[in-house]
């Protein structure tokens, strides 16, 4: 099992602070969470069917004409490596980023499919070469973005021997004009979107892929019935379709990581940053994160240990406690 950021109760024993006493910046998930509505008690008492609304609202948000609801992306980043070689048996190299998500280039490897790592974007090279490309845009956690442009002259290049493009669009909510999602379905296109990032609801674990009909009956007989429970349909459903609720989260999300930035900007020169989280690199980095722990502020160090990723404070008391620890350090 890989190590994720939100292990807020390790760290809590670990360093011997109480959690209420934690600012949990280590998970890159908008922290003001959309108000979940009352859920019917039929959702309660009955098996989930998937013509209750669900698909309709994520097609309309996602502008898109064929997905289907999973528990989380992360279901279907593990299903996709055995739905490909199913649908195309001679599959056998995947070209993922080098740095980013390590879940992606984990459930390719425990396929057996060779990886071939690229920074930022793949070469000329990789591209004639993968029978699947990786692009997780915006990455997680560097930030960097691929132009929408470029993401389809790749797949018409992939698209010729009938290998796939999957773009990981986990955290493009903020900026949706920037998506691909309304390309789909697509011959040898695969989506991932999550909810979990831009509503605040990681804890209820849905995701959707996009992608032509074929793919997504091969990912629903790997996955098998009912993979989302019929309360998060009705949540999930909801915050889709609340375009006033999303507008207003996109300005307060775009203040909150300008103020991030900018704050970082004052103790650390390297720094990346999306709507969500700031990303800065530094040589001394897993000290800095004990030094941060030994403040009660949780961030995550990042796989290559050589920088910190800071999600987005909530209350001025959060911002005064994130500021406090970085004037410690200086």
């Amino acid at each position: 099992m890989l190590t994720h950021g939100g292990k807020l109760r390790e760290a809590s024993q670990k360093y011997n602070i109480p959690l209420e006493q934690w600012l949990d910046l280590s998970t890159g998930v908008n922290p003001r969470c959309y108000p979940v509505p009352n859920i019917p008690m039929a959702a309660w008492n009955r098996l989930p069917e998937d013509d209750d609304g669900l698909v309709d609202a994520a097609c309309e948000y996602f502008q898109c004409s064929s997905l289907l609801p999973v528990a989380g992306s992360q279901a279907a980043i593990q299903a996709l490596p055995l739905v490909r070689r199913q649908l195309f048996p001679e599959s056998k190299t995947v070209a993922v980023p080098s740095v980013g998500y390590r879940e992606h280039r984990n459930a390719w490897g425990k396929h057996d499919y060779e990886v071939l790592l690229y920074n930022g974007e793949p070469t000329a090279e990789q591209l004639d070469k993968a029978d699947v490309v990786l692009v997780i845009n915006p990455n997680n956690p560097t930030g960097h973005r691929v132009d929408a442009s470029a993401l389809m002259d790749w797949h018409t290049v992939l698209a010729e021997r009938n290998s796939w493009l999957v773009v990981d669009e986990a955290f493009m909510d903020c900026t949706p004009e920037f998506s691909i999602s309304h390309k789909t379905p697509l011959t040898n296109l695969v989506v991932l979107r999550s909810i979990g990032k831009f509503f605040g609801l990681a804890g209820i674990r849905m995701g959707f892929v996009l992608a032509q009909q074929d793919v997504l009956s091969s990912i629903q007989e790997h996955l098998g019935p009912w993979t989302v429970p019929g309360p998060i349909r009705e949540i999930g459903k909801t915050a889709l379709g609340d375009t006033a609720w999303q507008k207003s989260n996109r300005q307060f999300l775009g203040q909150a990581s300008e103020r991030l930035h900018n704050l970082l900007e004052g103790t650390f020169e390297k720094l990346n940053s999306t709507l969500l989280f700031t990303s800065v690199k530094v040589n001394n980095a897993q000290k800095l994160h004990h030094d941060f722990c030994g403040s009660g502020i949780f961030t995550r160090l990042l796989d290559e240990k050589d920088g910190l990723r800071f999600g987005l404070p909530e209350k001025e008391s959060d911002w005064a406690q994130l500021e406090q620890a970085l004037d410690n350090l200086s």
